[in-house]
């Protein structure tokens, strides 16, 4: 059978567009990430930390990436079981705090031990480098995008707190491990639950008084519930909670290659420089509601040190912890603390 030139010509040209057009699919591949949380839509993580870090990948991609969120755990679950949704892939990211699952990752609690913090801003700096350096291992089920933290945690009660000796006996929800061997150390009950239980709490006398930022306060309204507020001034504050968020690793595996770079742009040290300022600029709002409707104390330089004092001995035990897990526990510390040094000049 004679096949003229001009039909070998238009199957080969049909076969170089068609092609083409394949490619230009793959190359054009859109993908819709969901990210579930925990706290509610107007609270200042989706408002000032995920909607804006959304629309900054969704503009750098042209559209290609696109971001539905689900707050107040809408997916269904509890907030514990935020990790375990991303790392099978139930959702594709998520936001949420590490110190949910105790015990599961213990090396990232260092930030969480008395006395780790400066501001939001030098502290999730300090906690993003050490995640590079030391974290790979200890969630290596999932891909973390950003590690940081909260500013300085503040000590809200009903009685006040005017000394250390003031928390005897006191009920305190507390966010983390660590924090709850400090409250523990200084007398107080440590109550654990995540922190939209908190409300409830409070109203129905479960628990006199809790440690968290000003911000979430907001959201909270833990300025209704409680009307005394003690904060640690000084170079270091009392404490923080170390939160994440982290993307499930098979669907960032599977985005080509194009795609995976404008996450990586957005993520890590460049996210967490912003977030770190954004952090400390929304204390303020809580910090004054507070003075309005109750009375604000800065604790003396006396009582912050024997604080320090009382405490100390969470680090020790957490460092016992680390060499128990044939890991480094002083020099994991020594680098944590030269990291906060580092950042929060």
């Amino acid at each position: 059978m004679f096949i003229s030139r001009s039909a070998v010509l238009g199957v080969l040209s049909a076969a170089v567009l068609g092609g083409a057009l394949v490619g230009g699919a793959a190359q054009a591949q859109e993908v819709t990430l969901k990210v579930h949380h925990f706290l509610p839509p107007v609270a200042n993580t989706q408002t000032r930390v995920l909607e804006p870090w959304a629309k900054q990948i969704e503009e750098a991609s042209g559209g290609r990436i696109k971001f539905e969120i689900y707050p107040s755990m809408q997916l269904g679950g509890k907030p514990p079981q935020l990790i375990d949704q991303v790392r099978d892939g139930v959702v594709d990211i998520v936001w949420t705090l590490p110190a949910y699952t105790p015990g599961r990752y213990p090396t990232v609690a260092v930030f969480e031990l008395p006395f780790m913090v400066n501001t939001a801003l030098g502290t999730t700096q300090a906690v993003q480098e050490f995640s590079e350096k030391h974290l790979g291992d200890e969630f290596s089920d999932v891909h973390p995008l950003l590690f940081h933290t909260h500013a300085r945690g503040v000590i809200h009660t009903d009685d006040p707190v005017a000394k250390v000796e003031d928390l005897a006996g006191m009920k305190i929800r507390a966010p983390s491990r660590s924090i709850g061997k400090a409250l523990e150390a200084m007398g107080a009950t440590p109550v654990f639950m995540p922190v939209p239980a908190l409300p409830e709490a409070l109203s129905k006398g479960v628990v006199d008084g809790a440690v968290i930022p000003w911000e979430i306060t907001i959201p909270l309204k833990i300025s209704e519930l409680v009307k005394n507020h003690a904060v640690t001034p000084g170079p270091r504050g009392l404490y923080t909670s170390v939160f994440i968020l982290a993307m499930n690793k098979a669907k960032y595996e599977s985005l080509p290659d194009d795609l995976k770079q404008i996450l990586d742009d957005h993520s890590g040290m460049t996210m967490a420089k912003w977030v770190g300022e954004v952090w400390d600029e929304i204390e303020g709002p809580g910090l004054k509601k507070a003075q309005e409707t109750g009375t604000v104390v800065d604790l003396s330089a006396a009582e912050v040190e024997k604080m320090r004092e009382i405490t100390a001995s969470v680090g020790t035990e957490w460092i016992a912890e680390m060499d128990g897990l044939g890991k480094d526990g002083q020099a994991l510390m020594d680098d944590a603390n030269a990291l906060l040094d580092k950042y929060g000049k």
